[in-house]
């Protein structure tokens, strides 16, 4: 997502570092090139313009301090101007009520609110430690009610059945009674979508926030949607007091202009981002760290937390005390690694953190083909039998074709397999003693190396 975006801005910032000094002809020509980026990227035409001009009143009354170059200040004022179009700070979910808090997901059909409702029950449910109850307004949308108890039963959550027969403001009032007396912390509430914005689900919708006075009123925008976006969040804007905007499928290829542009229509912060369609894709959103993403900066701090969220540590203190005592490193570990990494988004979810640089060397290789190639070893190994994967100097030719043959793959797949793992294996084997090894157990984090 915002990947146009993201090589335009960079080579405009390339560009901005080598300047002596600034001038109102180089912020010209600078803002000329994120003018074109913001309007590729499907931004809107009154936002483009509101960003440049503020970028170019606080460029021009910029102090060049300290040991900053003139182009680097200007760099600093496009990130701070790019997070502020954003919104100020990272926003938290107001819950801070007596229970049940309501929290009542609006958007258009096909936004992504079923979807993201679960999604924000399992975060609320494993992040805030919550009791979460959903519940489905949705009596149009054919199955929609199902697909709700399906994903929320996913998340981890509770579910409270609704029918297609019942209007959705008797659906929302047993909801809130039910919520009561099951000592719920916080009800989500999902209500119905059209294609386009039409008067009698804004009536309706209405009627639910006032029956229902939720403390969160979340928007729900699909971050592919680009310009139409923002007739839709004036509409929504307009209709209800929100409180918040969720931005789904910034994941997806599309030039994601509604990302830069919903906050700056709606005045509501952007709370949350769906970064895939997974039932854990959603993180909460923090305006300085996408600007850091849409710069080329990457977002390491995102990786450090999906790693800590996502590894087995268990797994890990394993791997570490077979490095460390000097045992083989088998294909057990080898697939438990591919695991992890699938668990961390894969390859592309991996990259996409990375500043662009990096980014960059890793392009030349074809990400698609490596996942599909981790997905591949991963079938190899589990085609395996147990003796196997812990002796995999067994496998001869045989054992090769069984292999082959259960995963459905060539005898030269898992020759490139086990190419793969010999290489791996060899690398654990040199760790042990190393200067690398050593500094990770003098490290604090990571005081498991050292049991």
């Amino acid at each position: 997502m915002l990947n146009n975006l993201t090589q335009r801005l960079s080579r405009v910032v390339k560009t901005m570092r080598g300047e002596a000094r600034i001038t109102e002809s180089n912020i010209a020509d600078m803002l000329r090139e994120v003018r074109l980026a913001l309007l590729e990227a499907d931004v809107a035409l009154p936002v483009v313009r509101a960003f440049t001009q503020s970028v170019k009143d606080k460029a021009l009354g910029q102090e060049v301090v300290g040991s900053l170059s003139p182009g680097q200040a200007l760099v600093g004022v496009v990130h701070r101007e790019l997070a502020a179009l954003m919104g100020e700070g990272v926003a938290a979910l107001n819950l801070a009520v007596q229970p049940p808090a309501v929290v009542l997901m609006a958007g258009l059909q096909g936004a992504g609110k079923t979807t993201t409702t679960a999604k924000l029950a399992k975060w609320l449910v494993e992040r805030q430690k919550k009791k979460v109850l959903t519940v489905s307004c949705d009596v149009y949308r054919p199955a929609a009610i199902a697909q709700l108890q399906t994903v929320t039963a996913q998340a981890g959550a509770e579910f409270l059945p609704s029918a297609p027969d019942e209007r959705p403001l008797d659906i929302a009032r047993r909801a809130l009674d039910y919520a009561r007396a099951h000592h719920v912390d916080v009800l989500l509430v999902d209500t119905a979508g059209r294609v386009t914005v039409d008067a009698a689900m804004m009536r309706e919708i209405a009627e639910l926030h006032a029956a229902l006075v939720p403390v969160e009123t979340l928007f729900v925008v699909d971050a592919m949607q680009g310009q139409d976006a923002l007739a839709t969040a004036r509409a929504f804007h307009d209709a209800l007091p929100l409180t918040g905007v969720v931005l789904t499928k910034l994941d997806g290829d599309a030039r994601g202009g509604a990302a830069l542009s919903v906050h700056h229509v709606t005045g509501a912060p952007i709370k949350f981002a769906g970064v895939s369609e997974k039932i854990d894709g959603l993180e909460a959103f923090d305006p300085t760290r996408m600007a850091d993403r849409i710069l080329g900066m990457g977002d390491v701090l995102a990786l450090v937390e999906q790693a800590q969220r996502s590894v087995d540590m268990q797994a890990a203190q394993q791997l570490a005390h077979k490095v460390k005592s000097g045992e083989q490193f088998d294909l057990n570990d080898f697939l438990v690694q591919l695991q992890q990494m699938n668990k961390m988004g894969g390859l592309q979810g991996l990259v996409d953190k990375l500043p662009a640089e990096l980014q960059a060397r890793a392009g030349h290789a074809d990400m698609d083909r490596a996942e599909r190639d981790a997905r591949r070893m991963q079938g190899i190994i589990c085609s395996m039998t147990p003796q196997e994967r812990r002796k995999p100097d067994l496998i001869k030719a045989s054992r090769k074709r069984r292999i082959a043959a259960g995963a459905g793959v060539q005898v030269q797949d898992v020759n490139r397999m086990l190419g793969q793992y010999e290489q791996m294996r060899d690398m654990m084997k040199k760790m042990k003693g190393s200067k690398m090894f050593k500094m990770m157990q003098r490290m604090g984090g990571a005081g498991m190396l050292r049991r």
